[in-house]
């Protein structure tokens, strides 16, 4: 967790100064993204190994009789560590860009065509200010809803009721977004793109056919809690009521029939691993 607070720190500053002087004289400024999105995704690694401690076990492939430690769930504290670090990179001023940087990337003259390392955008053939944030907060938060990891967490729970369970995280990452005060202008968007990712990724947990009965059925109910905070009168709650209205909407959807939701998937985050990267043998997988 210490290491992804000090790239958080090293990424903001990064960002902070760039601008032109990060291209070579004479190139497009619309390059500018080209040399953007290394250093907007910094922290993509990072986050990502501070969320495997969430639900996390370290292991070893003991033998019989070598003395070795075969299991052991990460520390109840550490995983709430990490957790809380994880969700501080989704935070809306974590996402934004300068506006200075964002007034001076044009759109891509020809013989510069968009490819897999760059942001998917949806504001073609203008740069898009919202759709990095949304694709750095599906990068992140996908890996606290995969459905191997939130059965560890309601199986480590169960064993040991000082460990975090999937409820308790589930509550920290809406807390953290859709009940959170939401901001005005760029930030506010931001925020609610976010809420958005939240949202598809909450639901796409509870309709994961590979997730356990006891996954499902604690997504279900936190599927239900939020629909209850978005139907609370407007002083009561956070979210706009154009927010709260389409994330209503998708709930009701949902509840009709889980594979008929129309949210559409958060966009991806330009490539970035190896091609055909395989991971380290003793790592977690998931």
């Amino acid at each position: 967790m210490d290491e992804l607070h000090r790239i958080m720190k090293v990424r903001a500053a990064a960002l902070q100064r760039f601008g032109e002087a990060n291209i070579r004289e004479g190139e497009p400024l619309a390059t500018i993204e080209d040399r953007l999105v290394p250093v907007y995704m910094l922290h993509r690694y990072q986050a990502e190994a501070a969320s495997k401690l969430v639900g996390g076990m370290d292991y070893t492939f003991a033998l019989r009789g070598d003395g070795e430690v075969a299991t052991q769930i990460v520390a109840p504290a550490e995983q709430r560590r990490a957790l809380a670090a994880v969700l501080e990179t989704v935070k809306p001023e974590a996402l934004e860009l300068p506006e200075g940087l964002l007034k001076m990337i044009p759109p891509r003259p020809p013989l510069y065509p968009r490819d897999r390392e760059m942001f998917k955008i949806h504001t073609s053939p203008a740069f898009d200010a919202v759709a990095p944030a949304e694709a750095a907060a599906q990068q992140v938060l996908q890996f606290l809803f995969t459905p191997e990891r939130a059965a560890r967490l309601v199986e480590f729970h169960a064993r040991d009721a000082a460990n975090p369970g999937l409820e308790e995280v589930l509550d920290a990452v809406v807390n953290a977004t859709w009940k959170a005060a939401h901001e005005s202008g760029y930030e506010g968007q931001l925020h609610n793109t976010v809420d958005d990712v939240v949202l598809y990724d909450l639901l796409s947990l509870a309709a994961n056919e590979k997730a356990s009965w006891a996954v499902r059925k604690i997504a279900l109910l936190k599927v239900q809690e939020l629909k209850n905070y978005l139907n609370a009168p407007a002083s009561a709650r956070g979210p706009s009521e154009a927010h709260a209205v389409f994330a209503n909407r998708m709930i009701e959807q949902f509840e009709k029939d889980p594979k008929k939701v129309d949210l559409g998937a958060p966009v991806e985050a330009p490539d970035g691993p190896p091609i055909g990267d395989a991971g380290w043998l003793g790592c977690e997988w998931e």
